[in-house]
């Protein structure tokens, strides 16, 4: 009883040292649980239609298209801007799925499986001649070719065949193919169901032939705009506000967009790092016209071009436009150091060889393995014997797991490769050089092929050369001075006016750029942004970025937030809408002015004397606006207003045009020659504008969904 007399006489302590025990408790779930939202949300890249997207299944797509155009390419990886590019094909395509699909389901459209085997069945589809099922014969997608592959890498996976990864990479193309021809039925069911609402008639059809076809000849009384001086107009903000209203809609941003000025310095090579890169490129000069093997001393040099060793037509150097141009005249030999100021490198090219050589070739082969050089140095030989005792090809073939089947070798698959091991250089000069259905025996480091070449096309000039490329670079001494007088003048501006300033006393030119959004990639159009990026969508206005170092580790940066323009209207007194603002009601209050003028005019003499220019204007149809020479504007309000006016009248009154104001007379009306009507051509025309107009239904779905995007945090 005395213990529990104690424990009731501290029942208030103990009552509170439990309660914080709870509350801790709760805050640490609390707390990992707020971890765990942050640590989800880190890993968003957007949001479509309310849907969460993974930067996980955002990369798995990227990577997907990637794998697609190496394949499509035969290339091996992709420059940065094409990644760029590859990234925002799949976020559009990504967005543009999720929102078709969505509403689609709404109304129950769906892709069979039955629909997409008639695709298959048909082959005409412009998506499937991407495809390596085509047939050489006929140009055409072959269904059958298909099913031969799929059955053929179905046994390969479940025998675990040496082929399958090279079986795997053309599955996972065809994968991609389907999931695209998907996509493309979707839209195509969605959009004809929506076409199917807008239907032509008879009426339609023969009013588009007559605004197409009935032409009339005016003579036309112009007051351009111009005539009447800016300064004779007075623009009040009443005026800019109403015109807001009424325009309202075209000010409408989807996304939130950031304004900035900011400085961007880049690194220049100094007279003393030209002087030694020059010095530098003498010597590589001397070098490579003397060696034996021009690779070592191309790699030694550090040239932005690969020594591939085989022959390639000026195709191969199409990035570099100096190159290209003259490789083809260039006679074997070396040359001296040529400047190139376009790309601001010292360049020397020394041709080997040059031949006429196709660019496209035909072969079959059988590869050889076995344990060791000299047991598939036997097999190769009696398989090379077989074969000219009168052996079938791919008989042999098939009796070492493959099918020895016919394909094509072109340019496009080795003359981009950024490296060339020795035994590619063999093979390939085997291909280019071998006679046409002669066997070979090729010995390669790893075993032997036996090789046939069966069709050689498309001859020209290809040549083998070295080719040293490089940049007149800035030293590291040069690049230290530019740093430090950098950084100083980014401690020196802490706010927008110290950067205006000081950037002149620097040497520096601040610029101004608006409407950033984060669906880009870079800043200003300089690589190596995306942090300066990611620092403008958090910072808020009047705030001054770090030193950034970027570009090519050649450009220095500093941002200033200048404005925020969020999703939804833009203010009517935004800089940018006040000026749109300012020059259409300066237009409008033009336009009264001048029809005031013109007010009562009956005549073209009488609007003449009022100081209008006079001149005929031919051929004015309905369906396509006149273009007032005058006045240098197309205008279609003109062209509506002649249609409406019948032959011999005048003018009802005058027309407010895009750049100016017009009475006329129209002189005669005539059908357009050799024009005839024909109904069900019409009718059909009708029916395909109509499909035109309903084309746009994706925009307007993606303008509802809500698209977050949110990959400049990512990529």
């Amino acid at each position: 009883m005395a213990a529990l007399g104690k424990i009731r006489s501290k029942g208030v302590t103990l009552i509170v040292i439990i309660g914080l025990a709870l509350f801790a408790f709760i805050a640490e779930e609390a707390f990992r649980s707020c971890n765990g939202i942050k640590g989800e949300a880190r890993q968003q890249i957007g949001e479509i239609l309310g849907e969460k997207i993974s930067v996980q299944d955002y990369q798995k797509l990227i990577d997907e298209y990637q794998s697609a155009i190496k394949f499509t390419m035969q290339r091996d990886n992709l420059s940065e801007e094409e990644l760029n590019q590859v990234k925002d094909q799949v976020w559009q395509q990504l967005v543009n799925n999720r929102v078709l699909e969505a509403d689609a389901k709404k109304v129950g459209l769906t892709v069979t499986e039955q629909e997409i085997q008639n695709v298959l069945n048909d082959g005409t589809s412009p998506m499937l001649a991407q495809t390596p099922f085509v047939n050489q014969q006929t140009g055409r997608f072959d269904v059958n070719a298909l099913k031969q592959f799929l059955d053929g890498y179905n046994k390969a996976k479940a025998a675990k065949s040496e082929q399958l990864d090279q079986l795997q990479q053309v599955y996972d193309y065809w994968l991609f193919i389907e999931k695209q021809l998907r996509t493309q039925l979707l839209g195509q069911k969605y959009q004809a169901l929506l076409a199917s609402c807008v239907l032509s008639n008879k009426a339609e059809a023969k009013m588009a032939f007559n605004d197409n076809n009935e032409e009339s000849q005016i003579q036309l009384a112009s007051l351009a705009y111009s005539s009447v001086k800016d300064a004779d107009v007075k623009v009040t903000d009443e005026d800019l506000k109403a015109k807001y209203e009424e325009l309202k809609p075209a000010f409408r941003q989807n996304i939130e967009t950031r304004d900035i000025k900011y400085v961007d310095y880049q690194i220049k090579a100094s007279t003393a790092d030209r002087n030694a890169v020059a010095k530098e490129m003498n010597d590589f000069q001397k070098q490579l016209s003397a060696a034996s093997d021009p690779a070592v001393i191309v790699s030694k040099s550090s040239s932005v071009i690969p020594y591939l060793g085989v022959p390639v037509s000026s195709k191969a150097y199409q990035q570099y436009p100096d190159i290209a141009s003259k490789i083809d005249s260039l006679s074997i030999g070396t040359t001296g150091v040529i400047e190139n100021k376009q790309d601001n490198t010292l360049n020397i090219i020394r041709v080997l060889s040059k031949a006429q050589l196709p660019d496209s070739v035909q072969f079959r082969q059988i590869q050889i393995a076995a344990n060791t050089p000299d047991e598939a140095r036997v097999k190769a030989d009696s398989i090379q014997k077989a074969l000219a005792a009168g052996a079938n090809f791919e008989t042999l073939a098939k009796r070492y797991g493959q099918t020895g089947e016919k394909v094509w070798f072109t340019g496009q698959q080795y003359e981009g490769a950024p490296s060339m091991s020795q035994d590619n250089r063999t093979f390939i000069n085997a291909l280019l050089n071998g006679e046409v259905n002669a066997v070979q025996n090729v010995s390669l480091a790893q075993g032997n092929i036996i090789l046939q070449v069966l069709d050689k096309k498309d001859f020209k000039t290809k040549t083998t050369a070295a080719v040293i490329k490089k940049l007149i670079d800035f030293s590291k001494s040069t690049r230290g001075e530019a740093y430090n007088k950098f950084s100083e003048f980014v401690a020196k501006s802490t706010t927008a006016a110290d950067l205006e300033k000081n950037a002149g006393k620097y040497g520096y030119r601040v610029q101004s750029l608006n409407d950033i959004s984060t669906a880009g990639h870079y800043v200003a159009g300089i690589h190596g942004t995306r942090d300066a990026l990611k620092w403008l969508f958090d910072a808020k206005v009047g705030d001054i970025s770090p030193l950034y170092e970027c570009g090519d580790n050649d450009h220095f940066m500093v941002l200033v937030l200048t404005a925020v323009h969020p999703q939804g209207y833009r203010a009517w007194d935004d800089p940018q809408v006040k000026e749109i603002l300012k020059r259409e009601v300066m237009k409008d209050k033009k336009a009264e002015m001048l029809e005031s003028k013109l007010k009562g005019v009956n005549t073209i003499a009488a609007a003449q004397s009022k100081g209008a220019k006079v001149s005929m204007v031919n051929q004015i149809t309905f369906a396509s606006p006149a273009f007032v020479q005058a006045t240098g504007s197309v205008e279609p309000a003109l062209s509506g207003a002649v249609a409406a006016t019948a032959a011999g009248k005048f003018s009802k009154a005058p027309v407010k045009g895009n750049a100016g104001v017009y009475v006329f007379q129209v002189m005669k009306k005539t059908m357009r020659a050799g024009s005839k009507y024909n109904e069900a051509q019409m009718l059909q025309q009708c029916a395909q504008q109509n499909m035109q107009q309903v084309g746009n239904f994706m925009q307007d779905l993606i303008l509802k969904a809500n698209v977050v995007d949110n990959r400049y945090l990512f990529f």
